[in-house]
């Protein structure tokens, strides 16, 4: 191995984590991320590093358009989150190597988070990622999506404004519903019966769409225990389900690997869910107004 291939390994393991970091926010798979920095060590290898002034932004330059190019092919070969779904969402998990580890990703980098930015073109989401995640700068980012540095400010100031959308409700409305929808989760998860119960309306009504499952057609259940078994069933969905604005108030959304399968839409009255409506058609999917929720 020559000093400059010593070189280069030492400083690729070294910003390993960082490089990480940027694809699995570009890809929303951890699975998918390890393919890019394969793929991104194997461009690097073949370069000539030598002239290179700034090696961590050039690292993360050759690792961004990897990302890019992928989420470019994603979308040419139609496979989006909406049109590919398996019966059962949670159980492609299987196949990854560690699904664990891709529910504990998605908790820290946020899953309402990552199922906005797959509803991003690949340049708006390199912009915005790269900027506001990591503090690249236009000038640099322009160059990769063979943009002017002040389109690729545009492209990441379009991403911020549906990243963040807008509340429905106002800002003590959400709080509570947020607080709700939270121990409805925590609830779901952890299989609590009566958890469930207390914060259902007694008459609270329940409807899903044929996508969803687990019947071939609409589903409608009412009352409080019903709905709530049916919850407490759900908790293997649960774990890969975050708070997220909906349609401007609070809601659910799952998303194995970041992408979105399915969304709930609550109803509230007196602290209490009033309605819920589980949605996984491709269609119902494509037209809701998701942005990611504040902390």
């Amino acid at each position: 191995m020559s000093d400059e291939q010593a070189w280069l390994t030492r400083r690729f393991e070294e910003d390993r984590l960082r490089l990480r970091a940027v694809a699995y926010r570009m890809l929303g798979s951890a699975t998918e991320a390890e393919d890019a920095l394969q793929e991104a060590w194997l461009r690097i290898d073949r370069a000539d590093a030598r002239s290179v002034e700034n090696p961590g932004g050039w690292l993360t330059t050759v690792v961004a358009r990897v990302c890019l190019n992928m989420l470019r092919a994603r979308r040419s070969r139609r496979e989006e989150p909406l049109d590919v779904r398996p019966a059962d969402p949670v159980a492609g998990l299987e196949d990854a190597p560690d699904p664990e580890q891709e529910a504990v990703l998605a908790d820290s980098v946020g899953l309402a988070l990552l199922v906005v930015l797959d509803t991003l073109t690949p340049a708006e989401r390199l912009a915005f990622v790269l900027h506001d995640m990591f503090a690249v700068p236009f000038d640099e980012i322009g160059p990769m999506i063979e943009r002017s540095p002040t389109a690729a400010r545009q492209l990441a100031s379009r991403a911020r404004r549906r990243v963040k959308g807008g509340a429905a409700v106002p800002e003590s409305d959400l709080s509570r519903q947020r607080r709700v929808v939270d121990a409805f989760l925590a609830a779901s998860r952890g299989g609590d019966f009566e958890a469930l119960v207390s914060l259902l309306h007694p008459d609270v009504v329940l409807r899903a769409d044929r996508a969803a499952g687990p019947t071939p057609e609409p589903l409608v259940v009412r009352g409080a225990e019903k709905v709530a078994k049916g919850a407490g069933a759900a908790a293997q969905r649960a774990r890969f389900s975050q708070p997220a604005l909906v349609n401007g108030a609070v809601g659910l959304v799952m998303a194995p690997r970041g992408r979105l399968f399915l969304a709930l839409a609550f109803g509230f009255a007196n602290g209490r869910i009033t309605e819920i409506d589980v949605i996984a058609d491709a269609d119902r999917l494509r037209d809701l107004d998701l942005a990611v929720l504040d902390d």
